[in-house]
């Protein structure tokens, strides 16, 4: 008995950082970012995450095996082969979306808390008091400070997300037909209660899949596990694995509101909308297995969302990854606190999130550039370096990425201007 349990805690163990990815990623922005983009254009976006997901797996698998050839993650490689500047920039921009992110998870399962609470609860309980018990919770996560209870903490919440989700999908799941029509890469038209068009929308579907922390994070992981060349295999199967429970988890979202919102021909403006409007849809089960993956989603989220800052830091400096010292606990107890400024200041957590997603997308161009430059050092990479093919698919994500970028600089200028 003990061996099988030996067996299984090594099995979870080797795809314990994809879970941590995959928490990371599957957050309360890709809830919204699908959701919206379900109930305003159907399933007809489906290709774009098709499109996220593929990228995704190629520069996860990149800039993983860049940490297994040379030893170095990504910050580090920053700091000493292009500019120092380069690793403060990345610091920066990816804190500055991560603290929206904050914002926006936390007023989302804030919001949904208080309106599924109305269900128990006459007039419902505060959106404040949830925000303040998940944070709470969060921060009690963070205060164990071992990287191996984070992401055990992770695999339990993503489990709990995934069944939900996916559950929610055989209830709310649109005709297959149109499932397979969204595969088919096209931009549709306008709701008719919108003017904004789908740019936003895309920009944020993409800035929330393919999302540059995502890769910088995985090379801290990957030489946290001590992996080296010849754990490549594990490695590819790692990125797999939570490369396919992504597309799983977002088309299963965006099924959901296709199924329902898109049908009845109602707009998603707020996240809570999803709990009142599919109860009478699709029943209190469907509503009530939705919110829990909402919540799971926000929490598994805010976990590295808050951990963001002080493992940059660290990578950074090439320290120790303490974070029991006061200083991080410092740090996080601040980010932390911003999850309680949507629901405070009744701000829009919808746009929030939004406008962080798509600020993501901003920031991939460069993590593209970056990993095209090490990846054809031939002093680092040896015969390891990027062949041709690689460099090809490199260039058509950095235009990709180039074109997000611009649609979503568009969308947020056109949300802006009204």
């Amino acid at each position: 008995m003990a061996l099988t349990k030996d067996k299984v805690l090594k099995g979870l163990a080797a795809f314990l950082p994809g879970i941590f990815l995959l928490g990371f990623n599957i957050g309360t922005g890709s809830v919204t970012a699908m959701a919206k983009a379900g109930a305003s254009y159907g399933m007809s976006l489906l290709w774009t995450i098709v499109a996220s997901c593929l990228t995704t797996y190629f520069m996860i698998n990149l800039y993983s095996r860049y940490t297994l050839v040379t030893g170095e993650t990504a910050l580090q490689a920053f700091r000493k082969h292009i500019h120092p500047a380069v690793g403060i920039f990345f610091i920066v921009a990816l804190t500055a979306g991560v603290m929206g992110s904050v914002m926006g998870v936390m007023g989302i399962v804030a919001d949904i808390c208080y309106e599924w609470s109305k269900s128990f609860v006459a007039g419902g309980i505060s959106p404040v008091v949830f925000a303040a018990f998940f944070i709470s919770l969060v921060y009690f996560i963070f205060w164990k400070g071992k990287t191996q209870f984070f992401e055990r903490a992770l695999a339990v919440i993503v489990a709990i997300m995934s069944v939900c989700f996916v559950a929610n999908f055989f209830i709310l799941m649109p005709p297959p037909v149109e499932i397979i029509k969204g595969l088919i890469p096209n931009m549709p038209q306008l709701p008719v209660d919108e003017g904004r068009g789908p740019f936003l929308v895309i920009a944020s579907l993409v800035g929330t899949t393919v999302f540059s922390g995502l890769f910088i994070i995985r090379t801290t992981l990957v030489k946290e596990a001590g992996w080296t060349l010849k754990d490549s295999k594990a490695q590819r199967k790692d990125a797999i694995v939570a490369v396919s429970l992504m597309f799983i988890i977002s088309m299963s979202i965006m099924a959901a509101a296709a199924g329902t919102l898109y049908l009845e021909g109602i707009s998603l403006t707020r996240a809570s909308q999803m709990i009142e409007l599919l109860e009478p849809l699709a029943g209190p089960l469907a509503t009530g297995i939705f919110a829990c993956g909402i919540i799971a989603a926000g929490v598994s989220s805010q976990i590295p969302n808050v951990l963001m800052l002080p493992w940059l830091l660290c990578d950074y400096n090439q320290s120790e990854r303490e974070m029991t010292l006061p200083k991080y606990r410092i740090m996080v107890f601040l980010i932390s606190l911003l999850g309680l400024v949507v629901p405070i200041f009744d701000a829009r957590p919808v746009f929030v999130m939004i406008v962080s997603q798509a600020f993501n997308a901003v920031i991939l161009p460069a993590t593209v550039l970056c990993i095209f430059y090490l990846g054809n050092r031939k002093d680092l990479m040896g015969a390891y370096r990027n062949g041709k093919v690689t460099n090809g698919i490199l260039l058509l994500i950095l235009l990709f990425s180039i074109f997000t970028s611009v649609v979503g600089v568009r969308g947020v200028w056109q949300l802006i201007g009204g």
